[in-house]
This record gives structure tokens, sequence and C-alpha cells, in this order.
């Protein structure tokens, strides 16, 4: 640490008595580091940080590292949502989703410097896909899932659903090549029926995944690097939402499971139906002794009736999320995990408000809508509507989404009429300056893609 502290200092006179931009070499490792034109920030490899946050924080993580052992994780009340946030803004490598078919497969797209899409590769999961119904029967694409979260990444791995086959693959991510993907072990029964989402832990090497069929609720396994999946539990952590498989959506269905940042707990929205009075709620199940326990605590927010997407937000115990019926909210969880409204937004002209994610390069939320083509974008600590951006490219709508460094990758999984693709935002210009710079549609993709992860 004092060795980093003393090449930042050194680094910092460099600035004073040289004209930027400057390039130092760093030894024989055929990599250099840039100073920026206005020297506030510096450039490695294509990671941008902050000069005067890096210097700050090497003296300074010493003692978050002793505060954090001293705390622990401790049965009970969520902590650390949003730790661990890194302070350099990286671009992806690769983005994944998964076709959602018949013989269901993973999608992985090249992601070039300047955040635009080509083709990479498709991967059979050995599972199948299947979509969920709407009230008369038919299939409910775009919209199949009724989730977020249907393929995830952790480290190299990456593990996807397959709705069709009650079944969970995991794959192995090729160092050199992000887009080559190698399957480890065999898909895993997922105890359950219709699995949508899936939530991964690097800190546990666990992966949980919710189904919403018939057998709805939440299993886990451990992550293998070389057995693949191997299942944790014998049965399920149920949710009792008298479904059908495939379900009938998008009300009254699990939306969304996923870990806080540092593993304490693990957390699941599920959708209410307010046609029949029907409440969501918000699952919390604490993680004791690196296991998922079996008991959760569910909790209601005022206003709220079909929770949906979420994001952990940074620095926070906080998590925002879309509720199809108005738009989206900030929860904060009470010391007994009790999830109340901090913040709210209603989006005026919304259909079905129902992903989110937030960028590190703006610290803002943005959501999308099945059926409404625009980016909206969100302060999550006020709830004020920052930026609503519409969307001219065609598509019907946008689903899943995510954020990796300066861009914002978002899912449309088309119709009858336009084709599947996903719309490349560019948001390196701070808050409200979103602006597309790509739609891509990737070949052999049909209208029933779901989920979005990236490396």
């Amino acid at each position: 640490m004092a060795r980093l502290s003393s090449f930042l200092a050194g680094l910092a006179i460099a600035i004073t008595i040289s004209a930027a931009p400057l390039t130092v070499p760093l030894g024989t490792s055929g990599q250099s580091l840039t100073i920026s034109d206005d020297g506030q920030s510096i450039s490695i490899s294509g990671q941008t940080m902050s000069l005067t946050q890096v210097m700050a924080s090497s003296k300074s993580c010493i003692g978050r590292k002793k505060d954090a052992d001293r705390k622990g994780a401790a049965f009970g009340a969520v902590k650390g949502a949003g730790r661990g946030v890194a302070a350099t803004t990286k671009n992806a490598k690769a983005i994944y989703f998964i076709t959602n078919v018949v013989n269901n497969s993973v999608v992985a797209l090249k992601v070039a410097a300047d955040g635009t899409l080509s083709d990479g590769s498709i991967t059979a999961t050995g599972g199948a896909g299947m979509s969920g119904v709407d009230s008369t029967g038919a299939p409910a694409a775009p919209d199949a899932l009724f989730s977020q979260g249907a393929v995830k990444v952790a480290g190299s791995s990456l593990v996807a659903v397959n709705p069709g086959s009650n079944t969970l693959s995991m794959f192995a991510i090729d160092s050199t090549d992000p887009t080559k993907l190698t399957m480890v072990g065999q898909p895993v029964d997922t105890l359950g029926e219709f699995p949508m989402s899936v939530a991964l832990s690097t800190t546990l090497n666990q992966a949980c995944v919710a189904n919403s069929g018939a057998k709805a609720g939440i299993a886990c396994f451990s992550m293998s690097a070389t057995k693949g999946l191997t299942a944790l539990d014998t049965s399920l952590r149920t949710f009792n939402i008298s479904q059908k498989t495939p379900p009938v959506g998008p009300t009254n269905t699990v939306s969304q499971t996923f870990f806080n940042a540092d593993s304490t707990a693990l957390m699941t929205t599920v959708k209410g139906d307010p046609t029949v009075n029907n409440t969501g709620f918000l699952s919390i199940f604490p993680v004791v002794n690196n296991q998922v326990a079996t008991q959760d605590v569910r909790s209601s927010p005022a206003g709220t009736a079909v929770l949906f997407g979420t994001a952990l937000i940074p620095k926070s115990n906080n998590v925002f999320i879309t509720d199809a019926s108005f738009g989206s909210a900030t929860l904060t969880l009470s010391s007994d995990n009790i999830a109340t409204i901090a913040a709210s937004t209603k989006i005026n002209d919304q259909s079905a408000t129902c992903w989110a994610t937030i960028s590190d390069a703006t610290g803002s939320a943005f959501v999308t809508d099945v059926a409404v083509n625009h980016l909206v974008e969100v302060d999550t600590t006020s709830g004020r509507l920052i930026k609503e951006l519409n969307v001219t490219n065609g598509n019907p709508g946008m689903v899943d989404l995510v954020s990796a460094g300066n861009f914002i990758y978002a899912l449309s999984p088309g119709n009858a009429t336009a084709k599947a693709a996903i719309t490349v935002f560019d948001v390196s210009g701070g808050q409200g300056t979103a602006k597309e710079i790509q739609n891509f549609s990737p070949a052999g993709v049909a209208d029933s893609a779901q989920g979005m992860t990236f490396v």
C-alpha cells in the first residue's frame, strides 16, 4: 500500500511539471499509464479512474478493511447492500442472453472498445426454453419469463436458466475469448418448475435459482469450476403463489432473485395482482454459516403492488426497484429486514416499467418498458426523473438491461414485425446525457430472447 501511495504521489508531482496528457510505461509489461488532459484521471488497460479518489482510497482502505473485519456478517439485518463498488469504470468485453427457444442457448456478443456489438457465438445449454402465458393462454412474448436475471455471470462462470426443462446450466468463460463458452458438468434440476431468474455469489461460490411455475420457490447450488453445479437443498424454499406451469402472468409471479453486495442475504421480488387485491412482497433469506436460510422475512412496502426488477444502490443499504403499476422506487431496509419506500418515481406514460440497472458512470438508475420504447433515467436518492429518452429505432420496447462502464445494453426481444435487437446507449457524459449509438440485431435469434448480463 505504501508503494502505491508513493507511486501516485510521484504521479502528482509529474503532473505539475509536465504537459498533459502524459504517458508512462509500466516496466516490461507492455502496458502504459496515461494521465488525462486535465490531470484529474488516469487510464490503465482501458480502465479509467479518478486520481484523487485512488490516492484517497490508498490511505484509507486498510482502515476500512479493519472496520469491515470487526463488523463481520451477522444473522438478521441485511448489511452492505452497496459495498464493493469499484472505483473504476470498466467497459464490457462481451454481453450474454438466452434464446429461450425449445433448444435453449446462450448468445454471446462481442463488445468493441467503443461499446458497439458484433456477432459472437451461440452455445446450447442442454435444456429447453419456455414462455409464460397471458390470461388468454397465448404465449406472453416478448415478456416471456416475467423476470429479470435469467442469465448471470460471476467471475469466469456463467449460469443460465432453462424454463422448459426445469434445469440450470453452468459454463466456463474462456479467458482469451469471452464469447467462447464451455459447459461445466451437466444441467441440474431446479427442484421446482419454470426457473426464470438466477443469483450468483462469488463469496459463497453458490447459485440460487427462482422458480415461478406450479412448484414455485428458491433452490441453491454450490459452484465448482471443474464439477459445475451441485444441489445444496433437497426441497424448495416455497412461495405459495398458486401458479401453473407455464405460469399465467405477468402478475402473481416471481420476478427476480439476487444476493446483496456482501452475500449476507438472498432477496427475491414477487409480484402481486392489484385486480384481486393480492399484494406482492420482497422476500429476504439471511445467509447463515455460508448457507441461505430456509426461513425468510417478507414485507410489502406501502404503495407497491407489482414488484419486478432491481439494482443495488452503491454505498448504501438501499435497493432500487421497479413496480409495473406506477414506475420505480428506492427501498430502505430496517434492522429487522422490513422494506419501506424512501423515494418513488411515477412514470406517466409507462405501460410496464419492469427492468432496472444502475450505472457507475452516472450514479443514476435506468429503467425500461416492454411496451414503450424509451429509456428512463432516475435519481435513486430523490426519485427525480432525470431524463426520458424516447427511442425511435422501431423496437416495440425493451426488457432486461445492464450497465457496463460508459454504456448501457438493453434487450428488445422483438415481435412479428421487428427483429430481436440490443440497443446500446452511451452515458459517458454523465447524468441526463444518454444517447443511442447502436441498435444491433444478432444473427440466429428469435423473438423469445430473455435476460442480459456481461463480463
